[in-house]
């Protein structure tokens, strides 16, 4: 039986006569109805029946007496059957005919006459595309990264995390959201365009464009830099949310930098991630600003999703982890060593130091990638104070 229903409208019957051959002998699709006139109103007969019949595709034949009636057709059956294929048929020898068939929204322009194998073409590309459409795609895993207090590293966290989840899991993207994008200076590239391009186009982003505006790093990162004016960049909720979510249909992991971004774009993506990473010193200064940046961001009743990692660590005598966990009121997912001479050389020759595969420091960005990427659940910290009152925390 035959996969597809087609529909076929053309004002000449000879035409229509033709296009019924052509469909019917390419075995995959029979032609359930014609049409003399093209659609221009909700109650028309053609469009009614193309409703009934369920048609995949409709071929609608754009002769020179009556092109733009035509195209008028295709706008308005594209609008009122989106889930309907429309082929357009014509002289390929019309440039602007074809551009304002397919901007009306024709999928296929065909030269007429339309031979069997240029129809049956037609139809296998159609029947693949649907047949991807129809693949549950799996999305990747978002992840925020944002600085307790200026300079604790939310960056160079960020860009080494991301590396580190590319090496594990394939294709992983970096968005730089920080008030002052560097991003791009930690893999030493130049980009053309910034995440501030992305949002302006939201409304019309695709994976090809998605691609465009993305710089592809030699780490299996791919970057969407930062603004060098913080100005230049507006952005609401709903557009950030339609980024990611074409990023992740794309992408295995995305890391976003927020840095010391502390506003509605920082709270509309930590809403949106699957983790925030919260980046702080074991100093009190940046706890109990971890502590308050939590806060701001809504960590009540989230707190399996915000979580701590603690930059330039070293041992000091009197300060435990769990010190660590009590202050900021989140769960310590990662240490990171306190190697500040060869971190800050590894940006300046923007060679990011997870690519030092035998160094302390880029294991623990490996182990976090993997931790993350695993899924693992913090754990409620435990309530007393490292300020040494006892304090009540909910959760």
């Amino acid at each position: 039986m035959p996969e597809m229903a087609v529909a076929i409208i053309s004002p000449n019957q000879e035409s229509r006569t033709i296009l019924k051959m052509a469909v019917d002998a390419t075995g995959v699709a029979s032609a359930t109805s014609s049409f003399a006139e093209y659609p221009v109103m909700a109650n028309d007969h053609s469009l009614r029946r193309i409703q009934e019949t369920h048609a995949d595709v409709v071929l609608v034949d754009l002769l020179s007496s009556s092109a733009s009636a035509g195209i008028m057709g295709i706008e308005f059956l594209h609008a009122e059957v989106p889930e309907c294929a429309i082929f357009a048929v014509g002289d390929m020898r019309q440039p602007q005919l074809i551009v304002n068939a397919m901007r009306a929204g024709a999928k296929e322009f065909l030269e007429r006459p339309v031979s069997t194998s240029a129809m049956l073409e037609a139809f296998a590309r159609l029947a693949s595309q649907r047949r991807k459409r129809a693949v549950v795609q799996e999305r990747g895993k978002a992840y925020a990264v944002v600085n307790a207090k200026g300079g604790c590293g939310a960056t160079t966290v960020a860009v080494n995390l991301a590396i580190s989840l590319a090496a594990q899991n394939g294709r992983t993207a970096l968005v730089d959201l920080a008030p002052l994008g560097h991003a791009a200076l930690h893999f030493n590239v130049q980009s053309s365009f910034s995440v501030a391009d992305a949002v302006r186009n939201v409304d019309r982003m695709d994976h090809s464009l998605l691609e465009g505006y993305m710089t592809r790093t030699d780490k299996g990162v791919h970057l969407l830099s930062g603004v060098s004016d913080p100005a230049s960049f507006h952005a609401t909720g709903p557009a950030l949310a339609q980024l990611l979510d074409v990023l992740l249909l794309h992408h295995k992991a995305v890391v976003i930098d927020l840095s010391s971004r502390l506003d509605s774009v920082t709270r509309a993506l930590c809403d949106l991630v699957d983790n925030v990473l919260v980046v702080a010193q074991p100093d009190i200064t940046s706890l109990w600003s971890a502590n308050r940046v939590q806060s701001f961001l809504g960590h009540a009743g989230q707190g399996r999703k915000f979580q701590l990692v603690l930059n330039r660590f070293k041992r000091i005598p009197g300060f435990s982890e769990s010190d660590a966990e009590v202050a900021t009121q989140l769960k310590l997912v990662s240490k990171i060593p306190n190697e500040f001479v060869a971190v800050t050389a590894s940006i300046e020759r923007g060679t990011p130091i997870a690519e030092q595969n035998h160094s302390v420091i880029s294991r623990t960005f490996g182990t976090l990638a993997t931790s993350l990427s695993s899924g693992a659940q913090a754990e409620k910290p435990r309530t007393f104070s490292l300020f040494g009152y006892k304090t009540q925390f909910s959760e």
